[in-house]
């Protein structure tokens, strides 16, 4: 059966959406991360800009937007609002998937209860990855329904991934991944690809499995990398690195978007799919993660192994009016990967303080 390109536009027009982006803090004078975030949100008290588990981290949340270029308003003033305060304490906001510099040696972890049950639980793990990711919220009629996108998001998730990759420099070095974030979450235990469940029963299922055997202290931190949340009626694909530009994150909010219009116009139309293994699911990720766009997965149409570019492409041909993906996706080829614009500004660096201030330039950017 032939999806029309008018039904999956019809599909993502109506869909809400929000993001929530993780940044760094780095002290102006020495580039090294800076345990100011409670300090920060503390002068801001601006509830959409909150405290990470790390003191080196900030969070910002949007509010539900109706369409990308509404997200992106709210992208820019949360991180005007977020480095301004950051200022205030010496520090720069910095949008990267992992520290460029070496981690703290010492106590980081935010003065929460939940961080701190994390920290027991948890503390060698927590302590060596720091990472920052882009969630974004797509939201679904029904749980039911969003186990069901989960499920044909599966092939997808790798392309999300290869498209936001930017985090190729840790420890003060290149490491040769686009996205070194991908490697250290995938060492938390439930970090991991949803299923293919057939129901939110075993969803839930899965969830508390998962709680009851110590791999999680809670339904929030099962950290699939697309999930039912456990707050709002939404699918969050949680892939994503944060995005270097704000324009990188509103291209990725795009995309999510136009999944989940995609997945939910061939569920009413009753388009099967191809299924693809767990394994070979969890190696695209690892291979978008170290090769980004260039690195090979499974079209889940034709079957046939293709790279991160032809299936974008594959989508583009799904969508009723693809000039606005397809413009942002131009924009993106232009400017380059965040990896590749990050490696850039690393080789263009004459020390770690220059390299932290383009970085929080880069951060502030709409292209």
């Amino acid at each position: 059966m032939v999806i029309t390109s008018e039904a999956v536009g019809a599909a993502t027009r109506t869909l809400t959406m929000g993001v929530e982006e993780e940044f760094l803090l780095v002290n102006r004078a020495g580039g090294d991360l800076s345990l100011c975030g409670p300090e920060i949100t503390g002068l801001l008290g601006d509830e959409r800009v909150k405290t990470e588990v790390m003191r080196y981290q900030l969070e910002t949340v949007t509010g539900v937007c109706g369409c990308p270029e509404e997200a992106g308003g709210q992208l820019l003033e949360l991180r005007r609002r977020a480095a301004a305060a950051a200022a205030e304490t010496g520090c720069l906001l910095l949008a990267s998937g992992v520290a460029p510099q070496r981690l703290p040696g010492g106590p980081a972890v935010t003065p929460d209860p939940r961080y701190r049950e994390l920290d027991r639980r948890f503390g060698r793990l927590l302590a060596r990855t720091g990472t920052c990711g882009c969630h974004v919220h797509v939201g679904i009629p029904s749980r039911e329904v969003g186990v069901r996108v989960l499920t044909r998001m599966r092939p997808w998730l790798a392309t999300l991934l290869a498209v936001s990759a930017n985090s190729p420099i840790a420890n003060g070095h290149d490491t040769g991944w686009e996205s070194t974030r991908y490697k250290r979450w995938t060492r938390w235990p439930s970090a991991m690809a949803p299923r293919a469940w057939r129901s939110a029963a075993d969803y839930d299922a899965a969830v508390c499995r998962l709680i009851r055997r110590g791999k999680a202290i809670d339904e929030r931190g099962v950290y699939f990398h697309a999930r039912l949340s456990c707050r709002y009626p939404t699918v969050e694909l949680r892939v994503m690195d944060t995005g270097l530009s704000i324009d990188d994150t509103v291209l990725v909010t795009g995309l999510a978007r136009t999944l989940v219009g995609l997945a939910l116009a061939e569920l009413r139309a009753g388009e099967p799919i191809r299924r693809i293994g767990d394994m070979r699911v969890a190696a695209a990720l690892n291979a978008a993660a170290r090769h980004g766009l260039g690195a090979l997965t499974r079209d889940p149409y034709t079957g046939r192994v293709v790279n991160h570019e032809r299936m974008l492409a594959t989508l583009l041909d799904r969508v009723a009016d693809p000039g606005p993906i397809a413009g942002l996706l131009q924009r993106f080829r232009e400017r380059g990967t965040g990896a590749a614009r990050q490696r850039a500004m690393w080789a263009a660096a004459g020390s770690p303080q220059e390299f932290a201030r383009m970085m929080a330039d880069a951060t502030l950017r709409r292209g």
